[in-house]
């Protein structure tokens, strides 16, 4: 019963959070871009495989990754040290790297972009290396990007005869500016006749008050909303394609959202948002406690030892060659706590609802167990997502 207090300052800090929820207006005002994004404005992926070299004895170990040892021939080669023996190949400062990098939308030639390096064979750290010039390709097979620079790392190792830590990753860094754009992706904003806004979580509502918003803005005609998750802007002359953009993001609107509550068994964690309602249920929280303890005594023999065999001192016997025994001792305690009632009326808000668990005094598992409970029962409007 120690934690009784924990669990009614636990209730106390979420009772907080859902009177913030629930009084006043249920979501403020959010600009669209916070929201949406414009279709086609987007990032790309980019990938390439490189070589880190220079590193301190932590790189591959080239009998068990062969394509790192064809890497190191490979570029020897192109840099006219030929006639190499794979085979003879011992060096251990060289990796081989997955390098991946994000093209933001509208990156020019020359631009910089960061990258991140992730070790592909069974070298311990990055640390200290540098990238060789490594060119990033799209999914259409082109080179838009080529990478190289020192690697940066945030984690570390420490090897002793017997034990090691290692705290971080170091196996992965990241360089920051670490390539350059070579190729441009063929966009002109001054083409389009209209722009979509694909919204973040799909919701008709939302839609709809993106749709009047814009419309309150540049008039009627200008949105239409294709579905849930869409709404196209018309634009009124394709010189004005930016300006349009610049003015549409930056309108707000209340977004809506359905009620959810997210449940995270692993943590205990419980989210609930401000529209979530329950029927008239009535919660009890109480049961029967079984704790089993296992203790292990020692028994000793006593002091004489020798050999097998009786022997007899000063007349008593003695049985010679007794060995230790661990003895197990099970301590079983039964507590029983009575299960309290607490009714619920119809159409309870969160307030109420935590207003009610509070008075049961129940902790952040016993929640999710009556939760669940309750969505069974059918009286939780809202979805119950575990993850």
């Amino acid at each position: 019963m120690q934690m009784r207090p924990m669990i009614r300052q636990l209730g106390a800090a979420v009772l907080a959070v859902a009177i913030g929820l629930s009084g006043g207006t249920a979501q403020a005002e959010v600009r669209i871009k916070d929201i949406a994004n414009f279709e086609g404005v987007r990032e790309n992926h980019l990938i390439g495989y490189g070589l880190v070299v220079g590193l301190l004895g932590s790189g591959d170990k080239l009998n068990s990754s062969p394509f790192t040892r064809e890497s190191i021939r490979g570029m020897l080669e192109r840099l006219g040290v030929a006639n190499l023996d794979g085979a003879a190949l011992k060096t251990k400062n060289t990796a081989a790297v997955m390098v991946t990098a994000k093209l933001p939308p509208f990156a020019r030639r020359g631009s910089p972009i960061d990258i991140t390096v992730s070790s592909l064979g069974d070298a311990t750290s990055l640390r200290g290396g540098t990238l060789l010039v490594t060119p990033l390709t799209g999914a259409d097979g082109a080179v838009y990007a080529v990478a190289q620079g020192a690697v940066a790392t945030s984690g570390y190792r420490v090897d002793g005869n017997a034990a090691s830590v290692v705290e971080g990753v170091p196996t992965i860094a990241k360089i920051e500016n670490g390539a350059i754009v070579e190729r441009e992706i063929d966009f002109n904003l001054f083409q389009l006749d209209s722009v979509r806004i694909a919204l973040h979580n799909p919701d008709f509502t939302t839609a709809a008050r993106v749709h009047d918003a814009i419309e309150g803005r540049l008039g009627d005609g200008a949105a239409e909303v294709l579905d849930s998750g869409t709404v196209e802007v018309w634009i009124g002359g394709k010189d004005n394609v930016p300006d349009t953009m610049m003015t549409v993001e930056n309108l707000t609107v209340t977004p809506d959202t359905i009620a959810r509550v997210v449940v995270d068994e692993k943590s205990g964690t419980i989210v609930m948002g401000a529209d979530v309602r329950i029927g008239q249920v009535a919660i009890s929280q109480g049961g029967l406690t079984v704790r089993i303890q296992e203790n292990f005594n020692v028994s000793q023999p006593g002091p004489v030892s020798v050999g097998g065999g009786t022997a007899v001192i000063t007349g008593a016997p003695i049985s010679i060659g007794g060995s230790t025994v661990v003895v197990p001792e099970t301590e079983i305690d039964i507590a029983e706590s009575d299960g309290s009632f607490t009714i619920l009326r119809g159409d309870v808000s969160l307030e109420e609802l935590v207003n009610g668990l509070n008075a049961i005094g129940v902790g952040a598992r016993q929640t999710i167990a009556i939760l669940q409970a309750i969505k069974a029962a059918g009286a939780l409007h809202a979805d119950l997502e575990i993850i």
